[in-house]
Parts: structure tokens; sequence; C-alpha cells
């Protein structure tokens, strides 16, 4: 009876603080707007309040926002894609595929995540119904013309992307960079110097010891990924991450958990969005240390930081467009920009965060020139610091991959990953041949051919094989894209690096005294 009444007690402690902050913190007139995110809870919290204030002073009402975080961007992509697929299938649509507001849809934003993901909701669904294809964009245009965006934004790009989509379909709220969080203690246990670049990540010293995510999970450390393939090319960024898995203590599938057990020690370095990193470093930072001395830092490495637009978008079929027109406008504004970067208790203005400060690059150029010298990461410039390189389209590849070579084989890959390492260590000692240690590494970083089916639309490829390599990655992706199970070929890259894993421990076996 204890245990039961307990676990009462526990599932009941949620809906308990969820009841006392409806009836005592919400006004009775508030608006109301439900905004689906990733955002953690200080940045929810600080956008809220400030928000609410904006939205009595302007219009005369506060705003509640009731917000939903069912997971990590990717999955509330999928659920999002779940719902608008059901609502095709359902015929909750007009003629002209538009959904009227409030029917089947109960978010009226997508506040946050990369680029990428609301890319695909502006790609949208494509359901077959009655024998025809019909095709909705989850998301659509922000109600803010060209010329106005324009007269915000300057010019649109960041590095080699966009400060805001072209066709309006989202607007980059904040700049997110993607770098490496590491422990100073830890890596002085391991005799290992700070990390400067991605290749250092990729030392053997570091097995067991690097935090990674699993990309599956998460759509912003797939861009992480992704950028390392962009800036290395498919060669050299793949053998960087094939390395940096073998060296994973896990894959988690929260890029948040990554910093907190960096800065415990339970990890010595990690990969980690810029302002989860520089939030924790400023966590644990004591009287009179420095980002520099303090026992967690964070650094973008230098020539290969990608930074992305971290955008919102409209829902299509939002119940309450009105109100989310009006979100959107106030995250771009002076105020909703100084957000993420003023001070907490900033006077002056009369804005910024009152009780956590966000450490986020603002998206829009002006507030560095205007306010740039007061903010928390005084010095930081995006604008000229973000990685130029183009994507060269291999993104969907590293979800895949990764779990094939990596994250679903972890221990086979480790077994091989320290028996490759332990010839290296015995042809420095003279016990092993250059060519036995080049063998074990070519075989350890090979990527598998791929098989098509005999039914594949192509004939010249049909039943045919090909290297999974940059030049046949973009034939071989039309064959994941086909009808046929993905699971198929996910389970065929698997077993060949499996396979590999083996060959590698049993020769290395054979070479070692």
């Amino acid at each position: 009876m204890l245990v039961l009444v307990s676990l009462v007690v526990v599932l009941g402690v949620p809906f308990g603080f969820a009841l006392t902050r409806d009836n005592v913190d919400t006004p009775a007139n508030a608006e109301r707007l439900v905004i689906v995110t990733p955002h953690n809870e200080q940045i929810r919290y600080e956008f809220e309040s400030a928000f609410s204030d904006w939205h009595e002073a302007a219009h005369g009402t506060p705003v509640a926002i009731d917000w939903r975080q069912p997971g990590g961007t990717s999955e509330i992509r999928k659920q999002l894609t779940s719902q608008y697929t059901a609502a095709i299938r359902d015929g909750v649509i007009e003629p002209d595929g538009s959904l009227q507001p409030g029917q089947h849809m109960t978010y009226d934003l997508m506040f946050g995540g990369g680029s990428y993901e609301h890319d695909q909701l502006k790609r949208g669904v494509t359901v077959q119904v009655n024998g025809r294809e019909v095709a909705l964009p989850m998301s659509v245009p922000v109600s803010i013309e060209e010329s106005e965006l324009a007269a915000i934004y300057g010019e649109n790009s960041i590095g080699s992307g966009y400060l805001y989509d072209p066709e309006r379909f989202w607007v980059g709220t904040a700049l997110s960079g993607f770098g490496i969080i590491f422990n100073r203690d830890t890596l002085a246990k391991l005799q290992i110097d700070e990390p400067r670049t991605w290749g250092d990540l990729t030392d053997p010293r570091l097995t067991g010891w690097l935090a990674l995510a699993d990309p599956r999970m998460s759509g912003s450390v797939t861009t992480t990924y992704d950028s390392i393939l962009n800036r290395y090319g498919w060669d050299e960024g793949w053998r960087i991450l094939q390395s940096m898995s073998a060296n994973a203590r896990y894959f988690s599938n929260s890029a948040s958990k990554i910093p907190v057990d960096v800065s415990q020690g339970e990890a010595a370095a990690g990969v980690a969005i810029d302002f989860y990193g520089r939030y924790q470093s400023q966590a644990v930072m004591k009287d009179g240390e420095t980002p520099e001395t303090t026992r967690v830092g964070y650094i973008d490495p230098p020539g290969a930081t990608y930074i992305d637009a971290d955008p919102i978008s409209k829902l299509r079929g939002a119940p309450n467009p009105e109100i989310a027109d009006r979100f959107i406008r106030f995250v771009l504004s002076e105020a909703g920009q100084a957000l993420w970067q003023i001070p907490v208790g900033e006077e002056g203005e009369g804005f910024g965060p009152v009780q956590y400060e966000l450490r986020r690059m603002p998206a829009v150029r002006s507030l560095y020139e205007a306010y740039g010298d007061r903010f928390v990461d005084a010095g930081i410039d995006p604008f000229t610091t973000a990685m130029d390189t183009s994507s060269r389209g291999w993104r969907s590849a590293v979800a895949p991959l990764m779990s094939a070579f990596g994250a679903d084989i972890h221990q086979d890959q480790v077994r091989a990953w320290s028996a490759l390492n332990a010839v290296r260590v015995a042809v420095r000692e003279g016990d092993a041949t250059e060519a036995e240690y080049e063998k074990l590494r070519k075989l350890f970083f090979a990527f598998p051919m791929h098989q098509f089916p005999a039914d594949f639309p192509d004939p010249d490829l049909a039943g045919n094989r090909l290297l999974l390599n940059a030049e046949n990655y973009r034939t071989i992706r039309r064959d994941w894209a086909g009808s046929r199970p993905r699971q198929e070929t996910q389970i065929a890259y698997t077993t060949h690096f499996r396979r590999n894993y083996a060959e590698i421990v049993r020769l290395a076996e054979q070479m070692l005294p």
C-alpha cells in the first residue's frame, strides 16, 4: 500500500503544479497561444513573460502560452507529420489544400530547431487519398512582407545559409553554433590537451570519454555531424565521425544531457550547441574564474563552425493565427532579440531577461551594432566567423550510417577500435608492421556496397551494386526513397560493419605478440 500511495503522489505532482499555475498565474482575460518547441525552460519562461507584458501594453490583454514539448526537434516534426497526414486522410481539408483555423491542428507555432527541420515543415506531407496524391505544407508563410524582412535582417545570409526562408515559410529568431564542450580537470587526468578541432576528438585516448547524441533523436546534433562532412569532405569527414563514434561513451537521445555529463566529469568532452556549452560553463564558474580558467570550457572549432538560423514557423490551420503573428513580430523586435544576450537586470532601455541569461546569438544584425558591447558574451560576431562551406547534400546519410557503423553496434565498434589502436602502438614499438596496421585501418573505415533490388526502375542499376561513396550517393539515395522497406538496407549496412569489426579483432589477435 505504501508503494502504491507513493506512486500516486509522485505521478500527481506534475498535475498539481500545472493546476496551481493555471489557477494562480494565468489572468482571466489572457489570450492563449499554443507553441510546440524543443526550447528549454529558461527560454520558455523569458519569452512568455516578455511577450505577455508586450502584448498587454500594445493590445490590452496578456497572453498565456501553452508550451508543448513532446521531445527534440526531430520528434516534434514526426508528430506534426502524423497530425497533418491524418488531417488529409480524414478529409479535414479545403479544395485548395488549406486547413481552416483550429480544425485538426492544436498548435499555433513551432519555435526553435534548425533550418533543416523547418524546411521539412515547408516541404510538408504527401498522401495518397482515393487514388490521387495530396500534398500539404505543414507551415504557411509568415504575415511579414519581404520588404519588411529585408529591413529587419539586412542581407539574407549567414555563412552559407539563410536568415529566413526566401518564400517566408520560416524566419530565424536566433543563431546556433555547434562546437565542443570539455572538462579541463578530466582531460588533465587523461593527459590530453584541450580540443581545438573536430579532429582532436578522434584521439584514441578519449575512448569511452566522448559524449555524443544520437542523430536519429536530435536534429541539432545531426546538423553538427553534417557540418563536419561539409567542412572536411566525404572521406575525411566520415573518418572523423567514425573515430568519434568509436570514442563515444554513449549516444544520448537528448543533446542537452551532454553538457551536464561533461560538467560532472562523466565525460571528458562532447558535442554541444553553443548556448548549452556556454551556459554550462557559466553555471560551474567560481568567483574569480574566467571562461578560460573554469572547469568547463567550450570552443567553436576555428574555420569549421557552422552557424545555423534557429527559426520559428507558423503552422497551417493554427487556432490562434492573429496572436501567432504578433508573437513572431515580437521575437524579431529589438525587445525580443535582446532577450538572447542582454544581461539579467540590465538597466536603460527597459528590456532584457528578468531571471535567466539565455546566452544565445541574436539573428538580427543591428542588435550587434547597437548593443554588442553590453552582451553577456561580448565580442561574439557570428556573421564574420560563420563557415561559408555550402551544404554538400549528405545530411540524409548521417542518421542511417552513424547508427549502422556506431550506435547500433557500438560494442563491436569499440572492440575493433581498441584492436586497431593496439596494433598502431605495436607498430611504434616494432612488434607489428605499418602494412599490417594500414590493412586494419582500411577495413575499419571501409564503407559498404549498396545492393539495388531487381525491380529498381533504372534497368542499368536493377540488381546491381554500387560502392557507397560521394560520387554514387545521390543515385543510391533514390533507392532509399523508394517503396521497398528501408530496414533492409539498414540491416545490410550494419551487417557489413559488424563483419569488418569482427575481422579486425581476429587479425589483430594474430598480429600482436
